[in-house]
């Protein structure tokens, strides 16, 4: 639930780190039902917000998911964009395929912006939420847990979390699973995931960090499924828009003030996208 049509605060910073005003925006809308009337949304706000250049591709499935056209495509990409709708969709599809090794590689070694919202958002982690029960409380068995992208590693990531009140299920998660860092996003907010793990909140909304390494008093052995879960030394940070974190040490970082990033980013991420230019051209040739 990103503003789209307004000022578009955390699509104008994905349009900025993917090369401005050169950006070539790749949107997957994979897990999207909405077909070509997503793919009209998103070529308007990402041209809007300045990319040069708008690319969509339909992968419906894995023959989709393994066409050398489309691994093309990614290769070309400055940034690439996963639309919400289904994540357990969005990662049986392009789990593995040749598409989503592409992703890994033009992230790792040309420096591509991956994003997503909603679904999208969610399928960037090693470990995605496939489903399960509501609820206000913690409840052992609550959700499932399924392989994603693999793209950000040691997190769980859910999103529209305040709107629609999934701390509880979040909580099931860390309980039994400590060694993964919760992240709740809310809507029309991000996190800006820099190389050294280090993230950054954006937008209207904050973001919700657990961390259960420490926890104590917990009857996540003993409870049967659907029984409440028990848990102290849980650490709860609520953080909004400035504020950041680090994924591997679990700690707060220095905040960023508003005003501080501006073109001087953009000009930044240019000046990298021309220097692995011709590195790039060489890849695709052998």
């Amino acid at each position: 639930a990103e503003d789209r049509t307004g000022e578009k605060a955390v699509l104008q910073r994905v349009v900025a780190l993917s090369g401005g005003s050169k950006a070539h925006m790749v949107v997957l809308t994979t897990a999207s039902s909405l077909g070509v009337e997503i793919e009209k949304v998103y070529e308007k706000a990402f041209l809007e917000c300045g990319a040069a250049r708008v690319t969509t591709l339909h992968i419906q499935d894995r023959a989709d998911a393994n066409d050398p056209e489309n691994v093309a495509v990614i290769y070309e990409a400055t940034g690439v964009f996963m639309t919400g709708g289904d994540q357990t969709r969005l990662a049986s599809v392009l789990g593995g395929s040749e598409v989503g090794k592409a992703m890994h590689r033009a992230y790792k070694r040309q420096g591509v912006t991956i994003a997503g919202t909603s679904a999208g958002a969610s399928a960037v982690s090693e470990h995605m939420i496939a489903g399960g029960k509501r609820g206000i409380h913690p409840k052992k068995g609550m959700l499932n847990l399924v392989p994603g992208l693999g793209l950000l590693n040691r997190v769980i990531i859910d999103q529209h979390f305040s709107q629609r009140q999934r701390l509880g299920r979040l909580l099931s998660i860390v309980a039994q699973n400590p060694f993964l860092l919760g992240i709740g996003i809310d809507e029309n907010t991000a996190i800006v995931v820099e190389p050294d793990l280090t993230f950054e909140v954006i937008g209207a909304g904050a973001v919700t960090i657990l961390d259960a390494r420490g926890i104590t008093n917990t009857n996540v052995n003993e409870a049967k499924k659907g029984q409440l879960l028990a848990m102290c030394n849980v650490q709860f940070h609520l953080l909004p828009e400035g504020q950041r974190f680090h994924i591997e040490k679990r700690e707060p970082g220095p905040r960023i003030y508003q005003g501080a990033l501006p073109q001087a980013l953009t000009q930044m991420v240019e000046a990298a996208q021309e220097a692995i230019q011709p590195k790039t051209s060489k890849r695709k040739k052998a």
